[in-house]
């Protein structure tokens, strides 16, 4: 028999109709019912609070509202996954595949990252950001071949144009063109004495240019991709502070917050400049830039993470099941 978990509050009309239909399928489709008040648990009214009723049965979840019809499904799906589950555990055959197999290391691994996979990811983006930061750190410290290295290594992934980019150690965290209108800081060409055209000639010099005692050096990641890197890390380390329970974004919310802001600056920017120029000039400034790629980075591993929580959620428990398994085994040969 399944159980269903119906998560709600007190005073819940929709909570209270859930109840009455849950009853009513009861002959139909047997199942114990477990209510739990989300207002009695911080973490169950952070997790389904805006939601209720939250019925979940199984790997199924409906979020309110649904209909009769739809929790009918549900329930059938959830009965006959669970039937199935264990016509296959009962299976003759399966205990003598099981007699045979054996734990590997591949087995091993699998299972270790399936439950250190955001702990990796998130050391994986904080390298990748902090080698960016560490290029200019040594061109300080006058170690110009590694740092060179780094830029080189860098520009494969990103333009690195100068007045796009953050610089440290000098008088200013950035130098834009004049075009950006921001007053009260020195431009680019005003800076290093190079064009801010856009001509295949300039824009190779805004490249290869990484700075000087003076403007100081620039980081090996534009400005809009530190944005990105970093909005990744930060939701990375809150989803993993979270103990992996944050739900993953809507999609429309990933679209409407994360995508069309960056996309609306940079393709009108790339548009507006030769050689299409299909629209009046503008350059977007280093706060617009950073703050577009903050929420695409965010909200794309808000959207993301969840979702791959979810596969690794499957994988531990199809370990940890073979793991018993082979105990199981095991302890019957003894």
């Amino acid at each position: 028999m399944i159980t269903v978990t119906l998560y709600g509050r007190k005073e819940c009309h929709l909570c209270d109709q859930a109840r009455l239909d849950l009853d009513s399928l009861k002959a139909d489709i047997p199942h114990t019912l477990v209510e739990l008040d989300v207002d009695d648990d911080p973490k169950l009214l952070r997790e389904f609070g805006p939601d209720i009723p939250v019925v979940a049965v199984g790997p199924f979840r409906l979020k309110a509202p649904f209909s009769l019809q739809e929790l009918r499904i549900t329930l059938s799906a959830a009965t006959d996954r669970e039937r199935h589950i264990e016509m296959v555990e009962k299976s003759p055959l399966l205990d003598q595949v099981y007699q045979q197999a054996v734990w590997t290391k591949a087995d091993s691994f699998s299972s270790w990252l399936s439950k250190h996979y955001m702990f990796l990811f998130n050391l994986m983006v904080a390298i990748y950001l902090g080698l960016a930061f560490l290029a200019p750190v040594l061109m300080k410290a006058r170690l110009e071949l590694p740092a060179t290295v780094l830029y080189k290594a860098y520009s494969l992934v990103c333009h690195e144009l100068g007045f796009r980019s953050l610089f440290l150690f000098g008088e200013q965290y950035f130098y834009p063109r004049a075009a950006a209108g921001i007053y009260g800081v020195s431009t680019f060409a005003q800076a290093t004495g190079l064009s801010e055209g856009s001509t295949a000639e300039n824009l190779y010099a805004a490249r290869s240019f990484v700075g000087n005692e003076l403007v100081g050096y620039k980081v090996a990641l534009c400005e809009r991709d530190i944005a990105i890197y970093g909005g990744i890390l930060i939701f990375g380390l809150l989803f993993s502070l979270s103990g992996l329970r944050l739900p993953s974004l809507p999609w429309y919310l990933w679209i409407v917050i994360g995508i069309l802001p960056i996309a609306l600056d940079g393709f009108s920017q790339l548009l507006s400049q030769p050689p299409l120029s299909f629209i009046p000039y503008r350059e977007s400034t280093p706060a617009l830039r950073m703050l577009t790629g903050f929420l695409f980075g965010f909200t794309t591993a808000w959207f993301g993470y969840p979702v791959v929580e979810e596969s690794m959620r499957e994988m531990r428990k199809t370990y940890e099941s073979k793991r018993k398994r082979l105990q199981k085994t095991r302890d019957a040969r003894i």
